[in-house]
């Protein structure tokens, strides 16, 4: 029999040999197992527009001075994620390959080499998380199914950071670290407050979210903040599910990836972001969805825009292939870029 101490180093030397077979969940003993999970995505993306090509669309973009096309083949959004599980206590890690924006960190003369990012770390005991991981006021359930990495983002509440947060059934509050985008950031003091409660049933998930804050603005004043936000995905015909997102208020980057800031000068910016999107199953492995994601703002007269349509076939439960097309807008620059993106996708 091997001991314990000999079944982590087996395990470990699994991990880093055969990292592509993992998502196997090897007990340790009765309370205690690790498990590795993620995939490997690939995506071949054409873009032509006059929004500079990125390896996704998020809430802002560089306006070129005429239109331009690119082609791009990146592996970028491949990730892979452990967790580790002793009892009541829950370890989770994971990170991406996007660790240089969105651009990753190597050049595509020689090797396209891209900087490791660290997505989550957290541990979980009981109801009590600690750590980084997706903020309290989002609702994950709710993003669109896309090729493009998370599809709308120009209009989802889309964070991950340091929070400290409590469970109970379905009302979830969490204490997150703050951040002044717009303003003097490194002087923030009050963490921000935040606070969801989920409605959840064999229809699906609704969820309420609000946040309160406290912004430092450039000349050293301070500004509060409120937002809200309800979200969610409804069961609708068969397998097929309608997903919603609906933002308001001083919710600045909680909302929209960089498509609105906090503070506008000395004052609180204020925006509305909505997206929707349909999901529809044609048959058992071959999907659809169609989504669009809109966010405006109201001091520095933002009015940028996303949309796509895409399907999906999965030819085993891990391996699928994805075809997308879409746009995207800046509207107050008067710009906008079409793409398509071939995905290829094997989940461990």
């Amino acid at each position: 029999m091997l001991n314990k101490k000999s079944n982590i180093l087996m395990i470990c030397t699994l991990a880093i040999s055969g990292a592509a077979n993992a998502n196997y969940e090897y007990k340790i003993s009765d309370n205690e197992s690790i498990t590795f999970g993620g995939y490997i995505k690939a995506d071949a993306r054409y873009v032509d527009g006059n929004i500079a090509a990125t390896n996704y669309w998020y809430g802002s973009g560089s306006v070129l001075t005429e239109s331009n096309s690119n082609i791009n083949i990146s592996v970028n959004e491949t990730r892979f994620n452990t967790k580790y599980v002793h009892g009541d206590v829950i370890g989770f890690i994971e990170m991406d390959f996007y660790g240089d924006a969105v651009k990753g960190g190597g050049n595509e003369i020689i090797s396209n080499s891209s900087n490791p990012r660290l997505r989550h770390a957290f541990v979980k005991y009981k109801n009590i998380l600690v750590g980084q991981t997706w903020t309290t006021f989002q609702n994950t359930s709710a993003l669109a199914e896309a090729a493009d990495f998370g599809g709308p983002l120009v209009a989802s509440a889309f964070i991950r950071q340091g929070q400290v947060r409590y469970t109970l059934g379905g009302l979830q509050v969490s204490i997150e670290n703050p951040e002044s985008f717009g303003g003097q950031s490194g002087n923030d003091k009050v963490p921000d407050l935040i606070a969801k409660y989920t409605f959840k049933g064999d229809w699906g998930n609704i969820s309420v979210s609000g946040l309160a804050r406290q912004l430092q603005t450039i000349g050293g004043n301070t500004e509060s903040a409120f937002g809200y936000g309800v979200a969610g995905r409804i069961k609708t015909v068969g397998k097929d599910d309608f997903r919603f997102q609906f933002h308001s208020g001083n919710v600045g980057r909680y909302v929209g990836v960089a498509a609105a800031t906090d503070l506008v000068g000395e004052e609180a910016e204020k925006s509305t972001s909505f997206m929707v999107a349909y999901r529809h199953f044609w048959t058992d492995d071959t999907r659809s969805s169609v989504f669009y994601g809109n966010t405006t703002t109201d001091l520095s007269d933002r009015d940028r825009s996303h949309w796509g349509v895409n399907i999906f076939k999965n030819y085993t439960k891990e391996l699928s292939f994805g075809l997308e097309l879409g746009n995207f807008e800046i509207a107050e620059q008067e710009a906008d870029s079409d793409y398509v993106q071939l995905s290829t996708k094997y989940v461990f």
